[in-house]
């Protein structure tokens, strides 16, 4: 792959070097734990594999590594993925609860709310949400009080950010499908009001296509060509971000994502959260909880530092020219 600038990067591979690196000095001093500890693992997704990792669980593992807790001597993971069902999702967070976990890992809003009804005393950390105390998992950041802590993954500025990153992109861009997934969003009435709102401001008519996994969504590119719309907004496709960027670049939409990896697949912009700074922080929270300290005393986090990536080739495959002041400024551009 050749980059503009020498800047392009994956997540993957960029987030383990990036983690080590980050964790070096605090991993040489640590001590190694007293003892072997069990977590628990829970996605609603499927399975990853040797072709399509998770980052998420990747810079987790080896930033535990670099703290001492080896997989097979120090550490026990049971791994749960539940493949888009909701309904395995509760029974494998009901079988983690069951367990003798020191920890679960609840990756996203739908594992973390099976997660919460199936324990009140096994520590979760998560990395989910915008608004830990009007979601319902916390009573503040500073001192969550229950069983439940982590680092919140948005900030609801961000959907009308990327819509503004949208439209500096195709300034003529005036009608964009929100194409979103009402099962793995728990909050997505919430998330769609102030996208909404973003787009009002920018003069932007904006419709909503549900689309209830990798079944649904045939039918709701049916429906974005039905709403005529010039620009797609996936919210929380992640799961299906090779097809959802294949089924735009067929009907010459531009699509602006949430994540590094979305615009690696095919997304034209993607503007999130840092995976590196995200994963580093959420180590450091587990070690804390794995050593001791209560999780409803482990203040949750919001995000600190956020990454812009642009995808050239997706660009030049949709006919659409990018102003050079935008690329200049990605994080990483994907020619």
């Amino acid at each position: 792959m050749t980059c503009a600038d020498g800047r392009c990067a994956g997540v993957g591979r960029r987030a383990a070097l990036a983690l080590a690196a980050a964790l070096a000095l605090g991993a040489a001093a640590a001590e190694p734990p007293a003892r072997a500890v069990t977590i628990g693992l829970l996605g609603l997704f499927a399975p990853p594999g040797p072709q399509q990792p998770d980052p998420l669980e990747l810079g987790f593992m080896q930033g535990l590594r670099e703290l001492g807790y080896v997989e097979g001597k120090t550490l026990r993971v049971e791994r749960r993925w539940a493949d888009g069902s909701t309904d395995r999702l509760a029974a494998m967070a009901d079988e983690l609860a069951r367990m003798k976990l020191d920890l679960i890992i609840a990756a996203g809003q739908p594992a973390r709310e099976a997660a919460r009804r199936a324990t009140s005393t096994v520590p979760i950390l998560t990395l989910s949400g915008s608004d830990p105390v009007r979601e319902g998992w916390a009573q503040s950041l500073a001192h969550p009080g229950g069983n439940v802590t982590g680092l919140t993954f948005t900030l609801p500025e961000l959907g009308p950010k990327r819509l503004e990153l949208l439209k500096e992109a195709a300034p003529a861009v005036s009608r964009v499908v929100v194409l979103i997934d009402p099962v793995e969003v728990v909050d997505a009435a919430d998330v769609i009001g102030e996208t909404k709102d973003g787009a009002r401001r920018l003069g932007i008519e904006l419709q909503v296509v549900e689309a209830r996994g990798a079944e649904g969504l045939d039918a709701a590119f049916v429906a974005v060509r039905r709403h005529r719309s010039q620009a797609l907004f996936p919210i929380a496709m992640y799961a299906h971000r090779e097809r959802v960027a294949a089924l735009a670049a067929r009907d010459r939409l531009l699509t602006v994502g949430e994540s590094t990896a979305e615009a690696r697949a095919g997304y034209l912009l993607a503007y999130g959260v840092d995976v590196d700074d995200i994963v580093r922080r959420g180590v450091a929270k587990i070690d804390k909880i794995l050593r001791g300290e209560r999780a409803g005393e482990v203040p949750i986090e919001r995000p600190a530092k956020f990454r812009l990536s642009v995808n050239q080739k997706t660009a030049r495959a949709i006919g659409v020219t990018l102003p050079k002041a935008l690329v200049q400024r990605a994080d990483e551009v994907f020619a």
